[in-house]
């Protein structure tokens, strides 16, 4: 079997190039096809939604706005160890790790932790591989139904720590939920 004739996606097709008739050449048969399409189209019902009184139903694998987790008593879960950045297929996520102080044992879990966690909300694609590479689980991409804001500014598109961060909260809570089950 030559390379010529193996197809990998099945869809490869021999192209022959015969001359047109006068008919083809005049390219009215391909007009008249494309002007019943358009015509078709015209007496179709469209598909429209009114967003602010009517809601689109979302997929069950909807991934929405991202969000960094705390744990149970309210630290970060996030030791800034890059999985997440490595995994970006957009390159969208940037953080600088550093040494945890004593005195802030209460706010971070591990002895490092990410002091700048920045997501650019312009080139994320929303894939949802930063949330399967975390081994702390710290980053999810939530169901909620606000994404980015629209804006003006490049700047406000990236998301630090303030946007992202759990609230403190929903993890106390979240926490005494666990405790009670």
């Amino acid at each position: 079997m030559s390379i010529e004739t193996i197809s990998l996606s099945g869809r490869k097709k021999e192209v022959s190039n015969k001359k047109m008739t006068f008919w083809e050449s005049l390219y009215l048969v391909a007009i008249v096809k494309g002007l019943f399409i358009t015509i078709k189209h015209l007496f179709t019902r469209k598909v429209t939604i009114k967003y602010p009184e009517q809601v689109r139903t979302r997929s069950d694998v909807y991934r929405g706005q991202h969000m960094l987790m705390r744990d149970d008593e309210g630290r970060e879960r996030c030791t800034a160890c890059g999985l997440c950045a490595l995994s970006c297929p957009a390159e969208a996520i940037t953080m600088k790790a550093e040494e945890r102080k004593p005195e802030e044992k209460h706010l971070y879990r591990e002895e490092k932790y990410a002091s700048i966690y920045e997501i650019n909300m312009l080139r994320c694609i929303f894939c949802g591989l930063c949330e399967e590479a975390c081994p702390k689980e710290a980053i999810y991409l939530t169901k909620s139904k606000v994404l980015v804001p629209s804006n003006y500014d490049r700047e406000e598109f990236i998301f630090g720590k303030d946007k992202l961060v759990m609230p403190l909260e929903a993890a106390i809570a979240n926490g005494k939920l666990k405790n009670a089950n």
